[in-house]
Protein backbone atom coordinates (compact mmCIF):
# COMPACT_ATOMS: atom_id res chain seq x y z
CA UNK A 1 0.00 0.00 0.00
CA UNK A 2 0.85 3.30 -1.20
CA UNK A 3 1.02 6.65 1.16
CA UNK A 4 -1.06 9.59 0.16
CA UNK A 5 -2.12 13.23 0.97
CA UNK A 6 -5.05 14.73 0.02
CA UNK A 7 -6.31 18.85 0.55
CA UNK A 8 -9.48 19.75 -0.53
CA UNK A 9 -10.80 22.97 0.29
CA UNK A 10 -14.91 23.12 1.13
CA UNK A 11 -16.89 25.87 -0.11
CA UNK A 12 -16.68 28.46 2.85
CA UNK A 13 -21.13 29.30 2.95
CA UNK A 14 -21.10 25.51 5.00
CA UNK A 15 -21.90 25.81 8.53
CA UNK A 16 -19.46 24.02 10.48
CA UNK A 17 -21.67 20.59 11.36
CA UNK A 18 -21.75 21.13 7.24
CA UNK A 19 -18.10 20.60 7.11
CA UNK A 20 -17.81 17.98 9.70
CA UNK A 21 -20.05 15.70 7.52
CA UNK A 22 -18.39 16.43 4.71
CA UNK A 23 -15.09 15.64 5.72
CA UNK A 24 -16.66 12.39 7.73
CA UNK A 25 -18.37 11.49 4.17
CA UNK A 26 -14.43 11.60 2.72
CA UNK A 27 -12.80 9.66 5.36
CA UNK A 28 -15.72 7.01 5.68
CA UNK A 29 -15.08 6.51 1.91
CA UNK A 30 -11.34 5.86 2.17
CA UNK A 31 -12.23 4.08 5.31
CA UNK A 32 -14.69 1.60 3.68
CA UNK A 33 -12.43 1.02 0.49
CA UNK A 34 -9.44 -0.67 2.97
CA UNK A 35 -7.96 2.77 3.07
CA UNK A 36 -5.77 3.18 6.75
CA UNK A 37 -5.91 7.13 7.82
CA UNK A 38 -2.54 8.00 9.28
CA UNK A 39 -3.42 11.84 10.06
CA UNK A 40 -6.34 13.93 9.79
CA UNK A 41 -5.88 17.94 10.01
CA UNK A 42 -8.39 20.75 10.39
CA UNK A 43 -6.80 23.66 8.67
CA UNK A 44 -9.85 26.07 9.18
CA UNK A 45 -11.15 28.89 7.29
CA UNK A 46 -8.86 30.19 5.04
CA UNK A 47 -8.13 33.06 2.43
CA UNK A 48 -7.78 31.90 -0.57
CA UNK A 49 -4.27 33.13 -3.15
CA UNK A 50 -6.92 33.37 -5.63
CA UNK A 51 -10.86 33.69 -6.04
CA UNK A 52 -12.80 30.07 -6.88
CA UNK A 53 -16.32 30.01 -7.68
CA UNK A 54 -16.16 33.58 -7.12
CA UNK A 55 -15.30 32.69 -3.46
CA UNK A 56 -12.17 34.37 -1.37
CA UNK A 57 -11.67 32.00 1.08
CA UNK A 58 -12.83 28.21 1.92
CA UNK A 59 -12.28 25.37 4.61
CA UNK A 60 -9.30 23.35 4.33
CA UNK A 61 -9.06 19.76 5.31
CA UNK A 62 -5.82 17.26 4.86
CA UNK A 63 -5.89 13.79 4.80
CA UNK A 64 -2.71 11.40 4.98
CA UNK A 65 -4.09 7.76 4.28
CA UNK A 66 -2.27 4.16 3.28
CA UNK A 67 -4.06 2.99 0.46
CA UNK A 68 -4.33 0.75 -2.82
CA UNK A 69 -3.63 2.78 -6.24
CA UNK A 70 -7.01 1.86 -7.30
CA UNK A 71 -8.92 3.69 -4.82
CA UNK A 72 -7.49 7.19 -5.59
CA UNK A 73 -9.49 7.50 -8.97
CA UNK A 74 -12.66 6.79 -7.04
CA UNK A 75 -11.98 8.59 -4.58
CA UNK A 76 -11.07 11.67 -6.78
CA UNK A 77 -14.63 10.85 -8.44
CA UNK A 78 -15.75 11.93 -5.51
CA UNK A 79 -14.72 14.81 -4.77
CA UNK A 80 -16.19 15.79 -8.27
CA UNK A 81 -19.63 14.67 -7.56
CA UNK A 82 -19.77 16.89 -4.93
CA UNK A 83 -20.65 20.52 -5.07
CA UNK A 84 -19.30 21.17 -1.70
CA UNK A 85 -15.76 21.01 -2.93
CA UNK A 86 -14.08 23.58 -4.69
CA UNK A 87 -10.62 22.11 -5.16
CA UNK A 88 -8.78 19.20 -3.97
CA UNK A 89 -5.14 17.50 -5.03
CA UNK A 90 -3.92 14.53 -3.63
CA UNK A 91 -0.13 13.19 -3.85
CA UNK A 92 1.75 10.11 -3.51
CA UNK A 93 4.92 10.31 -0.76
CA UNK A 94 7.89 9.11 -1.03
CA UNK A 95 9.84 8.29 2.07
CA UNK A 96 11.35 11.32 2.33
CA UNK A 97 7.52 13.11 2.62
CA UNK A 98 6.35 10.70 4.68
CA UNK A 99 9.53 11.86 7.01
CA UNK A 100 8.67 15.53 6.68
CA UNK A 101 4.83 14.67 7.09
CA UNK A 102 5.72 13.29 10.98
CA UNK A 103 8.04 16.06 11.38
CA UNK A 104 5.66 18.79 10.87
CA UNK A 105 2.58 16.76 12.84
CA UNK A 106 4.93 16.15 15.70
CA UNK A 107 6.16 20.00 15.45
CA UNK A 108 2.02 21.08 15.35
CA UNK A 109 1.34 19.08 18.42
CA UNK A 110 4.06 20.45 20.43
CA UNK A 111 2.86 23.92 19.15
CA UNK A 112 -0.38 23.23 20.20
CA UNK A 113 0.84 21.77 23.82
CA UNK A 114 2.56 25.35 24.49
Amino acid sequence: MNQYETVFILNPVLSDDQVKEAVKKFEDFLTSRGAKMVAKEDWGLKKLAYTIENKKSGFYSLFQFEAPGEVINDFEVEFRRDERVMRYLTVKLDKYAIEWAEKRRVKMSNKAKA
